[in-house]
């Protein structure tokens, strides 16, 4: 038994991830490259090895002849007996190779293929184990800036976070471990190249589902997600089971769940919302936390009109726009923006009753204080770090659009008042 070959491979198999069997089969194919150099020909010559005791032996086909013009393929009949005592001239022997023969060149050659298949492997092993984590959220440990870009090892391979795939103002320290999203894994000569984000929106769906059980064992569904990453996060969720809360598995006991993925974001902002089929309602609860009218939707077009009460306006929009931004990319809808007074102005109410008598006709009280307006949100999404102040530096109509989505039927929202509202007489007419 080769017990110190048997060893190594191992020990290799076991650090390296690299299948005895392969190596056995690098081993064999070495030993047949030492032979070529050695002999300059490999058409007469047998490697075997066994598993188990990785005792090998080399045999070379030659045949008995009375006169040796060539012993590399020609055997004596005096020597072929002491193989075969039945040999006779024309037989063909195997006669076992000593490695021990071979030249320096050729050992030194046959060694070289062994640690080049050994490196092939390692690097395929490596690929292999990375390339099932793709698209997944693993933990790293920062090592260094390589200019703007930032080195995370990930375990056996380092990953390069660049710049580009940063949240902006975002600092890394070494040693910090820090959770990134696996973007892609090339396979290179040099071994696998992972790129690796923190800016990517799948970063936040694989923390809630790492987060929250209920994901995990697909009871709740993430349906959508906006991100503008550093700033805020909308996401859409929607409950498998009429008794289980999406948004409040989600959130957790006293906002537990989605305080832990905030943490793990250096703060950023999240709202989570219920999911709904009806587009308008969708569209509803995705401008969160503005109170909405109604909701004119055109799935044909992706288009949609929504209106919102005067005071309203401002945090419908967002500072700088981005709260109806997130939510026409979240509803994959074109969204218009308007205050009620506009809508009266330009006679969209008239329109809107034209449209569809039976619709129901909404109030609102324009003296609701501004204590009441300001702690005011949409009942069926939550937001877990505070609201968006007005700015009244805003405009008066905001727009946002993103790529358009299968179309579905026309669906108009509204139809329930806010708490606030007064309830309309059955018969009364549409105001102008």
């Amino acid at each position: 038994m080769n017990s110190e070959l048997l060893e190594a491979l191992n020990t290799l198999e076991k650090e390296k991830g690299i299948s005895k069997d392969t190596l056995l089969e690098a081993i064999q194919q070495s030993l047949l490259q030492a032979y070529k150099n050695q002999y300059d020909r490999t058409d007469n010559v047998t490697v075997t090895i066994d598993p188990e005791t990785c005792d090998y032996h080399i045999l070379s086909a030659k045949t008995v002849v009375e006169h040796v013009e060539d012993p590399v393929t020609e055997i004596g009949q005096q020597d072929a007996f002491k193989i075969d005592s039945r040999a006779q001239i024309g037989d063909t022997v195997n006669v076992e190779i000593q490695s021990k023969s071979f030249g320096r060149i050729a050992t030194m050659n046959a060694k070289n293929v062994i640690l080049q298949k050994i490196r092939e492997e390692e690097r395929k092993s490596l690929y292999n184990e990375y390339f099932e984590k793709e698209h997944e959220v693993v933990t790293g440990v920062v090592q260094r800036y390589i200019g703007r870009d930032v080195s995370i090892n990930l375990g056996k391979v380092d990953a390069i976070l660049k710049a580009k795939e940063m949240v902006k103002g975002e600092k890394f320290k070494p040693t910090e471990r820090v959770k990134v999203y696996v973007l892609e894994v090339r396979d290179t000569p040099k071994g696998p190249k992972i790129l690796v984000s923190r800016t990517h929106p799948e970063l936040v769906k694989r923390l809630f589902e790492e987060e929250v059980a209920e994901i995990r064992d697909g009871v709740i569904e993430i349906k959508a997600i906006a991100r503008e990453a550093g700033s805020r996060t909308k996401i859409a969720v929607y409950s498998n089971e009429p008794n289980v809360d999406a948004v409040g598995a989600c959130v957790g006991v006293n906002g537990s769940r989605v305080n832990a993925i905030v943490d793990e974001l250096d703060g950023e902002k999240i709202d989570i919302i219920n999911w709904d089929e009806n587009q308008a309602y969708l569209i509803e609860n995705a401008l969160s936390p503005a109170k909405v009218i109604s909701v004119l939707a055109d799935p044909d077009e992706k288009q949609a009109l929504v209106i919102v009460p005067d005071y309203q306006l401002s945090l419908a929009i967002g500072k700088e726009g981005q709260n109806a931004r997130l939510a026409a990319h979240l509803t994959q809808f074109k969204i218009d923006i308007k205050s009620e007074t506009q809508a009266r102005e330009e006679g969209l109410f008239d329109e809107y009753a034209e449209d569809d008598e039976d619709d129901e006709e909404y109030e609102y009280d324009e003296e609701e204080s501004e204590e009441d307006s300001a702690e005011s949100s949409d009942p069926t999404a939550h937001e877990t770090s505070g609201e968006d102040t007005e700015d009244t530096d805003k405009p008066e109509t905001g727009d946002a659009e993103d790529e358009t989505t299968e179309p579905e039927h026309v669906s108009e929202a509204g139809e329930e008042a806010p708490e606030d509202a007064a309830e309309p007489e059955a018969d009364s007419e549409p105001e102008a």
